[in-house]
């Protein structure tokens, strides 16, 4: 299937159909690489990613959105590259995004992803565990055995987002062992940049790379993407509380449950509000029941963290919309990475 600017622009594309359509080109090297694993490993990996069922027989459930990929392909046709040529670097960063949520599963003792058992619940923490490193090692192989010139400087810039992705994660981690009002907001942020933001900072970097793009360009689009991602991520850690069980596979304020500092929970503990202070009781609590996850986001719709949140991800997509244009300067030519980040933002799971 080709992916040509003419296409795009007569079939009209909105970002759902981008994203099918990044899928149809970027799954067929992905499965590939995937079932090169060793038998067990391959048996969870294909699991994860929604190809088979727990017992091997083939599955058509729920896969990713595919946002990652698809910014990696968007980012090179922005910037007049054959996306063509960077659909393994697209495959490499979706199966560092699964690399991370193979692991955060584990760390956060999530049951469920996309509407099933995570698998971790399914074959146990050793071999979730060992899947997500293996395919974090499928990632960097990817990169290191393609051809393209601009192969190296990916892998590189790849692995650094690795780095920082984990110390997102640890400080993430290091926050729960933390009282509600030992967490500052701009701590909160830097986390959730490093968590959220670096990957598709780099998917976008790794289309420009592949586009021939210069450094200045290139660093614009990974600023693109940081600021979309912290777009992302405040619209997640919404759903983390207010969103549909239905629809996100997860149960109602499972993040509150868990005690998670999210973005919304720490403007809301940093409000200086009456309903600031009741969240600060609650989160004081070992243990919240149902009740109290829902007295938790009163509490923060209250205090004000919902509405902040909200304004913060759409003054975050106006700080992307901005580093877009130092590197694309006439956007009708970026229509597909913008798509995308309204997407993002847009998004009800």
């Amino acid at each position: 299937m080709t992916m040509t600017s003419r296409e795009t622009a007569a079939e009209g594309l909105g970002a759902a159909a981008l994203l099918d359509r990044t899928r149809t080109v970027v799954d067929p090297e992905l499965r590939s690489i995937v079932e090169s694993l060793p038998g067990s490993i391959r048996r969870v990996a294909m699991y994860h990613f929604g190809w088979e069922h727990a017992d091997g027989s083939p599955a058509a459930g729920r896969t990713g959105k595919a946002i990652r990929p698809a910014l990696v392909l968007a980012a090179a046709r922005a910037l007049g590259g054959d996306p063509h040529t960077a659909v393994r670097a697209a495959a490499a960063v979706e199966l560092a995004h699964n690399f991370t949520l193979l692991h955060d599963d584990i760390v956060d003792g999530d049951p469920t992803r996309r509407g099933r058992p995570t698998a971790w619940t399914v074959f146990g923490i050793p071999d979730a565990l060992v899947a997500g490193d293996a395919m974090l090692a499928l990632a960097v192989r990817l990169l290191a055995e393609d051809a393209h010139p601009a192969s190296a400087a990916a892998s590189a810039r790849l692995a650094g987002c690795v780095i920082e992705l984990c110390a997102g994660q640890q400080a993430d981690c290091a926050f729960e062992g933390r009282g509600p009002h030992e967490v500052s907001l701009d701590e909160c942020l830097a986390m959730a940049t490093a968590k959220t933001g670096a990957l598709l900072g780099c998917a976008c970097a790794l289309g420009a790379l592949y586009a021939g793009a210069g450094g200045a360009e290139i660093e614009a689009l990974d600023a693109f993407g940081r600021e979309a991602g912290l777009a992302f991520q405040l619209i997640d850690d919404l759903i983390g509380i207010w969103g549909d069980p239905e629809r996100t596979g997860k149960p109602a304020g499972a993040d509150l449950a868990a005690h998670k500092k999210s973005l919304p929970v720490v403007a809301a503990l940093a409000s200086g509000t009456a309903a600031g202070a009741e969240l600060a009781e609650l989160y004081g609590r070992p243990v919240l029941d149902d009740a109290g996850v829902r007295h938790a986001a009163d509490a923060v719709e209250r205090a004000g963290g919902r509405d902040w949140a909200q304004t913060q991800a759409a003054d975050r997509m106006a700080r992307a919309v901005q580093q877009l244009s130092r590197a694309v300067p006439d956007l009708t030519a970026a229509g597909e990475l913008l798509a995308l980040a309204e997407f993002v933002t847009r998004r009800t799971r």
